[in-house]
């Protein structure tokens, strides 16, 4: 007789196919076996065929992308969020918050958020951590309050201050001139330029490159034989990564000396063709790029934002008179400006040193513009330019305020107010920089034959030519050349006296 099970025997059964215990696998299925509830019935989820099973598939839930399109667009330009922290040493308490204000717009150059800012009165700041432990407590408060992920320090910190007080406010510090290096770095276009900026910033990574763990470990010693024949614990991972840099460093001061060569080749050429040299060079943001584009139409970038052209441009332009000259538009300045740039950007200084005079824009919107002529003329000093003639251009001027304008211009002997977006004050600039390049040393009135056209050419692309009368015997000329063309028109000039 046939027994059939029961209803609670059956419903028994099918809870034990469903429970964990019954779903773990005991082995692996062949493709040709049959399935049977003894083999198959406990399986951990679906059968898959072997090429299905070696293929990529696709996990269910994983994706973060957003829907909405604000979402998305938020997600794709996300910046970085920072506070930032001043010591406040000398000066007053504007100054302290001008300071740090320039920080800001330093950051917000970067690319990053500014979330909040702090300034601590000190006689120094603190060796360990720049601010003192205690306030160092405080700082990482606001951190956690602001959710902020990196704190920026408006001076340059040792290695040991960034550690220290990345261990206590538990997010990434930087410094300074960390900040202004990685602006240089996404703002350099030109061969030169990305490898200057390459070597600052080598030479400031290099004292605090750190590891950890494994990273610090020793390398296998220098044994003859090789393998288990060594000798000595060898270099640590930092210790190569130094001497990495340090060679990369020397390639990269190779390169920049090979750069400089070309061009030193071009100012020499400008010299032997006797072309006098005005060098543009002021606060970053000032306006200069703007300047050169309304003297000389060169079309050079310009934009509302620190450090925006970094690579030298160099046009050619004519005074008032017609006198040719070459104008140099050269990388800004900012207070405390890095070391390592200025020692990695001097062939590109040079092109201030080397002028025959230097239009020193400074912004006279600014808050303390006196604060900016003193700090570009400090690097002016450093690259050895103090002989070279200087005129204050005070740009802006019709965002200035007139008191701040007279106060400029009565302090500033050799000053003049412009306005390089609306034009004001050019033509009284071009009148000074006309009066304010230097002259040929000769002049000098000749009769030049016809047949010596040469002359007369070079009369006016390198001397001052005073008046030109064409009559039957030749050219009467009369011009303020160089001693080198006075003697070549000696045979043709009654007289030559020196001015």
């Amino acid at each position: 007789m046939t027994s059939s099970s029961s209803p609670s025997q059956a419903a028994q059964r099918a809870f034990a196919q469903n429970t964990p215990e019954a779903l773990r696998a005991d082995a692996l299925m062949e493709e040709d076996v049959a399935w049977s509830f003894e083999i198959d019935g406990e399986r951990d989820g679906d059968q898959f065929d072997r090429s299905d099973r070696a293929a990529l598939r696709r996990v269910a839930g994983l994706s973060t992308e957003l829907e909405d399109v604000t979402e998305v667009e938020y997600r794709q330009l996300r910046l970085e969020r920072v506070v930032l922290v001043g010591v406040w040493t000398t000066g007053t308490s504007q100054d302290a918050e001008n300071s740090l204000a320039e920080l800001a717009a330093l950051a917000e150059t970067a690319g990053a958020l500014v979330l909040d800012g702090v300034i601590q009165r000190r006689d120094k700041p603190d060796a360990a951590t720049y601010i003192g432990s205690g306030k160092a407590n405080e700082l990482r408060d606001i951190v956690l309050d602001s959710g902020a992920d990196t704190v920026i320090c408006d001076g340059e910190l040792s290695p040991g201050q960034l550690i220290h007080l990345e261990d206590v406010v538990k997010v990434k510090v930087i410094d300074r001139t960390a900040l202004i290096l990685d602006i240089f770095a996404q703002h350099a276009k030109s061969r030169e330029g990305k490898a200057q900026v390459a070597l600052a910033q080598m030479q400031y990574m290099l004292p605090r490159l750190r590891g950890w763990g494994q990273s610090l470990s020793r390398q296998m010693g220098g044994g003859k034989g090789g393998g288990l024949a060594t000798r000595g614990p060898g270099e640590t991972k930092i210790e190569t990564d130094r001497r990495r840099i340090r060679e990369k460093m020397a390639k990269m001061r190779r390169e920049i000396a090979e750069m400089k060569t070309g061009r030193e080749i071009k100012r020499q050429e400008r010299r032997r063709n006797k072309v006098p040299s005005v060098a543009i060079a002021g606060y970053t943001n000032a306006g200069k790029s703007s300047l050169l584009n309304r003297l000389t139409g060169a079309g050079v970038l310009v934009e509302n934002a620190l450090f925006a052209t970094l690579d030298p441009t160099v046009r050619r332009a004519e005074t008032p008179s017609g006198r040719l000259y070459t104008l140099a538009d050269t990388v800004g300045f900012v207070r405390h400006l890095p070391h390592h740039l200025v020692e990695a950007f001097r062939s590109t200084m040079e092109e201030v040193g080397d002028s025959d005079l230097i239009l020193h824009v400074v912004d006279g919107s600014h808050p303390a513009p006196e604060e900016q002529l003193a700090a570009v003329r400090e690097v002016i000093r450093d690259v050895g330019a103090t002989d070279v003639p200087e005129i204050v251009v005070i740009n802006k001027a019709d965002a200035a305020d007139p008191l701040t304008l007279q106060r400029l211009l009565r302090i500033e002997k050799r000053s003049i107010a412009v306005s390089a977006r609306s034009g004001q004050g050019i033509e009284e600039l071009l009148a000074l920089i006309d009066n304010e390049l230097p002259r040929p040393s000769v002049e000098i009135e000749a009769l030049v034959p016809y047949t010596h056209g040469k002359l007369i050419a070079r009369a006016h692309t390198e001397g001052e030519v005073i008046s030109e009368e064409h009559t039957p015997e030749g050219t009467l000329l009369k011009a303020r050349v160089h001693e080198e063309l006075a003697a070549d028109l000696a045979p043709y000039v009654p007289t030559a006296t020196t001015a």
